[in-house]
């Protein structure tokens, strides 16, 4: 029997040996990649978004758990792609020009994935036709973006008016978040929606994909 409560325990807390030798157990006992990355480290992930939340974990917790995750998903990733297995969606996710904070958009990206989204982080600073390129290349679900600083707020708008340029901006769920943004301003821009937080960031793609 599979320990998935002691893979989900271990993602939790964070501990760096055993989710990639509980994993590789796993794979060893014949189960499926699949049912590793669901029940156990999608699972292990679930839980720590809900207590990050909530205020039961914080930053630097979580982003131990996401690292260990990492670990466990290097082992199930080429398996994952030779199953054919699809995840739930793919976001690309990154902070607008002018603005080098990675931090929440980090978190945003790790419990998205911990969650079962492909994510593609395009980093900080990144050009609106930056943007525009990856939602051509990648045709994401969603587009995520983050600012941290009034100044760079605008280059959201920016790059929305762009991919409405190219004919891209139906193609895509646009969501966007930082310590500035509020409703009033996502709806300005033309955006899908606005998260306050990394939490409600999951919540906000959930709930566009299902509608």
């Amino acid at each position: 029997m599979v320990a998935y409560d002691a893979l989900k325990e271990a993602i939790i807390i964070g501990d760096e040996e055993k989710v990639p030798s509980l994993v590789q157990k796993a794979l060893d006992e014949g189960v499926d990649a699949p049912d590793i990355l669901n029940n156990g480290l999608i699972a292990g992930m679930e839980i720590v978004g809900r207590r990050f939340k909530a205020g039961e974990m914080f930053l630097p917790e979580v982003l131990f758990s996401a690292s260990v995750m990492h670990k466990g998903l290097d082992l199930v990733n080429p398996l994952l792609a030779k199953s054919g297995h699809k995840g739930l969606g793919t976001i690309v996710i990154g902070t607008v020009e002018g603005d080098i904070h990675d931090i929440g958009k980090k978190i945003v990206g790790f419990l998205l994935e911990g969650t079962g989204y492909n994510v593609i982080d395009l980093g900080v600073d990144v050009k609106a036709d930056s943007f525009a390129q990856a939602v051509a290349k990648h045709n994401p679900d969603v587009l995520g973006m983050s600012a941290l600083l009034t100044t760079t707020m605008p280059r959201m708008g920016t790059t929305i008016e762009l991919l409405k340029e190219k004919g891209l901006r139906e193609k895509v769920k646009i969501i966007i978040g930082g310590a500035p943004i509020n409703d009033q301003f996502a709806s300005s821009i033309g955006a899908d929606g606005y998260a306050l937080e990394a939490g409600s960031a999951v919540d906000l793609v959930k709930k566009l994909l299902a509608g």
